[in-house]
């Protein structure tokens, strides 16, 4: 059988991307890390993978806005490869930093398919300040993402200052009708509308989130992993995320 393929995007302030490599390793992919340069400049990488994640960070250090300018780095270079990459119903996630981007780029909400238009925003926390912190996460069950099968609740950590998620009235609406929200906060930490922590597209392919599920590779990264009877050996409840793509791509794909 063939491998599951699986990019890490990295570079430019993005540091999540040796956890996200890991913890795709841990579901059965192979994983690389691929700086955006050279995705841009070798676009058969691209062709030739399943899945590919935005991670979390603080590209180009935020500073014309969280995801801003790695949206308009890769809608400027990578158009055509990005919209192949949908149309062959390949599989992208995107995680903090990652989801602002995909905000940015209009690949989320993407209501009714229509890709490239931005509709929603994740802007600064109501607190004003810097959260870092667990949370619990209910998984709406109805969802059509490929992401989240068989996964009822998950508790994650966060840790961003430009998180709260932001929607006119309408688009909120037609989330909610389509089940796009897929991750909502049971005690929300930055005041997102409808404690939204994450959301898919409309064919539950495409998915942003918050919550780092990276970070939770492994039983010993709670901080009450002992209270919990968790042992060194067991996995963090994070990869069940990574692992629910792994199955999809093997069985659509190879």
């Amino acid at each position: 059988m063939k491998d599951v393929k699986a990019i890490v995007l990295t570079g430019y302030g993005l540091n999540c991307d040796y956890e996200t490599e890991y913890s795709f390793r841990l579901a059965g992919a192979e994983a690389c890390r691929v700086h955006v340069n050279e995705l841009i400049e070798n676009k058969g990488i691209l062709r030739e993978s399943h899945l590919l994640a935005f991670i979390g960070g603080f590209s180009w250090a935020d500073d014309h806005g969280a995801g801003v300018i790695l949206a308009s780095k890769i809608k400027n270079h990578l158009f055509d490869e990005m919209q192949e990459f949908i149309d062959d119903g390949r599989l992208i996630i995107g995680i903090c930093n990652g989801f602002q981007a995909l905000v940015n780029l209009g690949l989320l909400p993407a209501i009714g398919k229509n890709f490239w238009e931005r509709r929603v925003a994740l802007t600064y926390n109501d607190s004003g300040n810097f959260i870092d912190t667990w949370v619990r996460l209910k998984v709406n069950q109805a969802s059509p993402c490929v992401f989240t099968k068989g996964i009822s609740s998950i508790e994650l950590p966060i840790r961003h200052g430009e998180g709260k998620f932001y929607a006119p009235d309408d688009v909120i609406d037609d989330m909610i009708q389509n089940e796009q929200i897929v991750f909502q906060y049971e005690e929300n930490p930055n005041g997102s509308l409808n404690d939204i922590a994450g959301i898919c597209d409309p064919t539950g392919r495409i998915l942003g989130l918050m919550p780092h599920p990276e970070a939770f590779n492994h039983a010993t990264n709670h901080p009450d992993w002992t209270r919990q009877g968790k042992t060194g050996l067991d996995k963090g409840e994070g990869i069940k995320i990574f692992e629910n793509a792994v199955a999809y791509i093997k069985e659509n794909f190879l």
